[in-house]
């Protein structure tokens, strides 16, 4: 204790322990691989075995766990999470609910709820289920949709889902738990680093968690072969279902100022680390097309962890969110060091699997302008189930279109090509032409000049070229004879 009287500061915790909440308690993990995920953690250390495993890869839900963190503005924050392909290390400094954590003296109601309106047959699915349920009714981030769209990241193969959603339907809301003053005294400044050793493989692993932007581009430089790590939706998979041994990770959701979202009359700026449930809102105020989009990318569970730069950074092709916002002539922030430089998205893809990230920099930011006043947006997702399904592919139309005539065009296509990317010779054969028939046809053939699809598990070439010509058409007859029917009725949002 000083002279003054006040307390010393506690010293901060040990480099290398993963520490967080979990039914109130403390819990620390010392010596642990940065890519054991959440799920391993609690079935194989802790004897949690009422989380499931079902796939892996973030798509059945059965390991839906609920994860708290302190807002850096106060308050604690709430987002049902797929366990299987979470790390533990991001856990560090949050609590961690589980269905084991819900049932006290009596059933959560949302695990009594299941139970009175016969919400389970096998079980195997059950606890995601509750934990989704339970995020619900907290209030959880991206849990305040229709009930169907809540529920879209579980799958059940006994019920037929009737029971689930009236269990669904009977949960009432509940308070959170107050976790917020045990955060903030768990909460710590120093950057994570968490070292590994294999001792069969002799593969070693290290993971940094910075807590500055400054740090992370001090460590990307330090670090240049190390992977990127926000979300882990992407990532995760490559340790569950390819079984890669990751020699140095960096984590990014810890990074002050890379998960902030601001916003003017132009248009809005996305931290790179923004997660799409929270980039919902703002994106959807952009244009309501890019809301409803994101509400079909994954289940709730994967847009409470997957981030806008994310999806942009790894380069896939049949990202949904890069054609969609190289239609509307978005820009990277890309930063090295204390240098910064910006960057058109669609020159972002060079090639497949190569985008135009030098060594040491990294995604800071993404910049999407708002279509202009009176100009024409429509963006389309294609694939085989509504909900959480990869797209075979995206389409994005930007148009503006003066006196009948087509004056601006930029159109995009995701799952076209070996990158997302524009259909510049659409776009020349509609320019300058009146907004008809004929016009389209001509844009239409040109789309053969602009891609070669290939065939593979999610569509043929000859489906994806068919659907790209008639999406186009159907812009055409969208904003110009609004009376024709052209859509599925989406029964959740009218």
């Amino acid at each position: 204790m000083d002279p003054s009287g006040a307390s010393d500061p506690p010293p901060a915790p040990a480099q290398g322990i993963i520490r967080y909440l979990l039914d109130g308690q403390v819990r620390e993990v010392v010596g642990a691989d940065p890519t054991r995920t959440v799920l391993q953690h609690l079935r194989e250390d802790l004897r949690r075995t009422g989380t499931k495993e079902g796939c892996a890869e973030g798509d059945c839900g059965a390991c839906t766990v609920v994860v708290g963190e302190l807002h850096p503005g106060g308050g604690v924050g709430w987002r049902a999470v797929c366990a299987c392909i979470q790390f533990l290390p991001m856990i560090d400094g949050k609590a961690l609910v589980t269905v084991e954590s819900l049932a006290k003296e009596r059933l959560h109601p949302a695990q009594q709820a299941m139970v009175d309106h016969h919400g389970s047959q096998c079980g195997f699915c059950t606890p995601g289920v509750v934990m989704s349920l339970y995020g619900r009714a907290i209030g959880a981030t991206g849990a305040d949709g229709p009930i169907d769209e809540v529920l879209a990241g579980n799958l059940c193969r006994c019920t037929g889902y009737g029971p689930i959603i009236a269990g669904a339907e009977a949960t009432p809301p509940d308070a959170p738990p107050d976790v917020e003053a045990a955060l903030v005294a768990l909460r710590r400044e120093a950057t994570l680093d968490v070292a590994f050793e294999d001792r069969l493989s002799g593969q070693s692993r290290r993971w940094l968690s910075p807590r500055s932007v400054e740090v992370l581009a001090e460590a990307v430089i330090a670090e240049p072969q190390a992977v990127l790590v926000a979300g882990a939706t992407d990532v995760g998979l490559w340790v569950t279902k390819q079984h890669r041994a990751l020699a140095t990770i960096i984590y990014l959701g810890e990074v002050a100022g890379l998960s902030t979202i601001s916003e003017d009359a132009q248009g809005v700026q996305f931290g790179a680390a923004v997660r799409y449930g929270d980039a919902l809102p703002a994106l959807t105020s952009i244009h309501p097309d890019l809301g409803a989009m994101v509400r079909r990318l994954g289940g709730m569970q994967v847009r409470a962890s997957g981030t806008i730069g994310g999806n942009i950074a790894n380069g896939s092709p049949i990202g949904d969110m890069p054609p969609a916002l190289i239609a509307l002539g978005a820009t990277l922030v890309l930063r090295r060091g204390e240098a910064r430089r910006r960057l058109p998205l669609e020159d972002y893809f060079l090639a497949y699997g190569r985008q135009d990230r030098r060594p040491g920099e990294f995604v800071e930011a993404v910049i999407v302008p708002r279509p202009a006043p009176g100009s024409i947006y429509k963006l389309f997702k294609i694939s085989k189930r509504f909900d959480q399904d990869i797209s075979a592919l995206c389409a994005a139309f930007a148009l503006k279109v003066e006196d009948g005539v087509v004056t601006a065009a930029r159109i995009a296509f995701g799952g076209m090509a070996a990158t997302p990317r524009r259909a510049s010779a659409c776009e020349a054969a509609l320019v300058g032409r009146p907004w008809a028939v004929d016009a389209v046809v001509d844009a239409q053939a040109a789309l053969d000049a602009d891609f070669q699809p290939i065939s593979d598990l999610r569509a043929s070439a000859a489906y994806r070229a068919l659907v790209a010509r008639n999406l186009l058409l159907k812009v055409l007859i969208e904003t110009t004879a609004p009376g024709i029917a052209t859509r599925v009725l989406d029964l959740a949002h009218g």
